[in-house]
């Protein structure tokens, strides 16, 4: 149903946008620095049902007015392109706060479910995420082969898969490595900056991108 371009490229796309430390990755760092692996494992999957609910909200209506209307679909192009170019300097200016901003996480143990919901939280409420799942997402359907809701909740279970493996990675490496992590603001302020110069590049593709038809 989706073409096999359109699924590669989304992918693609999809893995930019995760693998930059945004505020998921950071709280599931956060999480394992504090916590460990489990507590870490358990954001990760938290997070992604959050932001698969935002997938759905955009199938089930924002999606179709996107669809519908070139106005619309061309001011949420650009409404997304300049939100990510803008996180993606204020991640630049703010990398070199990372090390603080992570070892101040709460080091107490909490339970599992709490954890999940927490995570939940931060997934459905990410803006990186919802500016990604209404201004990009729509680009990568085929309106031609119909069924334009299930398109999206298929490509919105592609990214769900890249960013279960990629944050769990984020957690595992951090869960792994505390130390080496907690102790170097050089490493965080790097990966912080490389990140906003990479969500910038992203911004900048999104508003060059056209509607695909």
């Amino acid at each position: 149903m989706v073409s096999t371009d359109r699924l590669l490229a989304f992918a693609a796309m999809s893995f930019l946008l995760i693998v930059i430390p945004g505020p998921s990755v950071l709280f599931v760092i956060g999480r394992a620095l504090a916590q460990g692996r489990r507590a870490a494992l358990t954001t990760v999957v938290g997070n992604t049902l959050g932001a698969y609910v935002l997938v759905v909200v955009v199938a089930l209506g924002l999606g179709s007015i996107v669809e519908r209307s070139i106005l619309v679909f061309t001011a949420l192009k650009f409404i997304g392109a300049a939100y990510l170019v803008y996180l993606g300097v204020k991640a630049w200016r703010q990398r070199k706060s990372l090390h603080a901003a992570l070892t101040g996480d709460r080091p107490e143990e909490q339970g599992s479910l709490r954890t999940f919901w927490e995570g939940f939280a931060v997934g459905v409420a990410n803006p990186k995420t919802i500016v990604f799942f209404a201004a990009v997402l729509p680009q990568f359907v085929d309106r031609g082969q119909g069924h334009v809701m299930v398109q999206m909740l298929v490509l919105g279970l592609v990214f769900s898969a890249i960013a279960v493996a990629s944050d769990s990675v984020w957690g595992l490496v951090a869960a792994t490595t505390r130390s080496w992590f907690a102790h170097s603001p050089q490493r965080l302020s790097l990966v912080g900056g490389v990140g906003g110069l990479t969500m910038i590049g992203l911004g900048v593709t999104v508003a060059a991108t056209g509607r695909k038809d």
